[in-house]
């Protein structure tokens, strides 16, 4: 300490000098402190190079070889040989793939590139027994566009992740406003009839992953959210309880969850309700690292019938006291058709009316079926689905629901993230 007090000239001063003139080089060399908490502390988060991203299609021909073929007089006649299990993490992956956004091809164009996906979205790895099986449900309504941009994308991404899968699109029909959870509801529970799958993907329309490391697997023991990192949030999470965009849950989690709100009728809140239920009934959610799980956004403008819930909030302070008994164990529904489309299962349900419907005025809403694949006539459509229970409505429950809801929205409402 002597020596540090005398002149600049003083061994120990200028060696101190020396030392942080080198740590302040060291510094910003590494690129500021994350880069040198990383050297310092041994991290265990991936990277990778989105700079360089691979086609989405890059190894899907390595799947039609891989495929067997058996023909002519030397085919064998005994049982089929039992398949190796799939290996885990997949050989075909590649990391970082290219999003296209705009105009994406038509739906004959999707099926080509995809010969091993079989009527209603549906496909197993052709050389291996696949450890995972998923279906993915997605809540929809008059996104053509979007909806061609997801399947273009979707189904090489899951190939190459060599897992057993189906997409389900859940239509909502009528010009009812928009009710997300409850689609989900109704998809999880139709899908849940189809096969006995190990995972469900709620999955957004306008939402496509930027990494095939991001596997579409559930964790055994709490529901997981993957789109952790979206370009519309800059690549970070908005909240540490955001569930919003993609998520998945298996049969167990949904049902000790008691499913997803069946009353959040247009855009906002039923994300933080469904975190809310997870903690609720002692769960955690779990999430990939942020390198893995990107995302990026089909930008739209919002959609007619599907505004701000002005309701949100009161529901939301509910939740505590309504997760047991709006959920699964109250939703009813029609479904009204259940068609196998070449790409995706097309589910196109009546979900009833918003009890606490907007006065605003505006017109009926036009509505925009899925886009259809008609390759000839002899396309497979399921069986006409009887309803699961009938969808009631009650002249006096609306018009004191309208009352309700006409007192509440002059109470305001606040601002949500997002």
């Amino acid at each position: 300490m002597l020596c540090c007090g005398r002149a600049l000239d003083s061994p120990c001063t200028l060696a101190m000098l020396v030392g942080f003139q080198f740590a302040f080089v060291l510094y910003f060399s590494l690129g500021g402190f994350r880069g040198l908490v990383s050297v310092l502390v041994h991290s265990t988060e991936p990277e990778f190079d989105y700079s360089r991203p691979h086609d989405v299609y890059t190894n899907l021909s390595h799947l039609g070889a891989l495929a067997p073929h058996h023909t002519g007089p030397a085919a064998p006649t005994g049982p089929t040989p039992q398949l190796k299990d799939c290996q885990v993490p997949s050989p075909l992956l590649v990391g970082p793939v290219l999003v296209r956004l705009s105009s994406p091809p038509s739906l004959d164009e999707i099926k080509e590139k995809n010969p091993l996906v079989t009527p209603g979205g549906h496909y197993t790895p052709p050389d291996c027994e696949p450890r995972h099986h998923t279906a993915i449900v997605v809540p929809y309504r008059n996104r053509q566009a979007h909806l061609r941009a997801l399947l273009y994308h979707l189904h090489p991404f899951l190939q190459r992740q060599q897992i057993h899968y189906s997409i389900y699109i859940v239509h909502q029909l009528g010009n009812a406003t928009f009710n997300r959870a409850k689609l989900l509801n109704v998809g999880v529970r139709e899908a849940l009839r189809d096969e006995d799958w190990s995972c469900i993907f709620l999955h957004d329309v306008d939402l496509l992953p930027e990494n095939d490391h991001n596997t579409y697997t559930c964790h055994p023991q709490y529901p997981t959210h993957l789109s952790v990192a979206m370009d519309k949030f800059r690549y970070r999470l908005p909240y540490p309880q955001y569930f919003g965009g993609v998520s998945a849950v298996t049969p167990n989690q949904y049902l000790k969850m008691n499913g997803f709100p069946n009353q959040y009728w247009g855009w906002g809140g039923e994300d933080d309700d469904i975190a809310a239920r997870i903690r609720l009934s002692g769960m955690k959610i779990v999430r990939p690292p942020v390198a893995i799980g990107h995302y990026k956004m089909i930008k739209h403008k919002g959609d007619q019938g599907n505004e701000q819930n002005p309701r949100r909030f009161d529901l939301l302070k509910r939740t505590r006291i309504n997760w047991r008994s709006d959920g699964l164990n109250s939703l009813t529904y029609q479904l009204l058709s259940k068609e196998l489309e070449p790409l995706y299962t097309n589910l196109s349900v009546n979900i009833g009316d918003d009890p606490h419907p907007s006065k605003n005025g505006q017109p009926p809403r036009k509505q925009t079926p899925p886009p259809v694949h008609h390759p000839d006539k002899s396309k497979a459509k399921a069986k006409l689905v009887a309803p699961t229970k009938p969808v009631k409505t009650d002249t006096a429950q609306r018009t004191k629901a309208n009352e309700t809801s006409a007192r509440e929205e002059k109470a305001g409402t606040k601002q949500e993230v997002g």
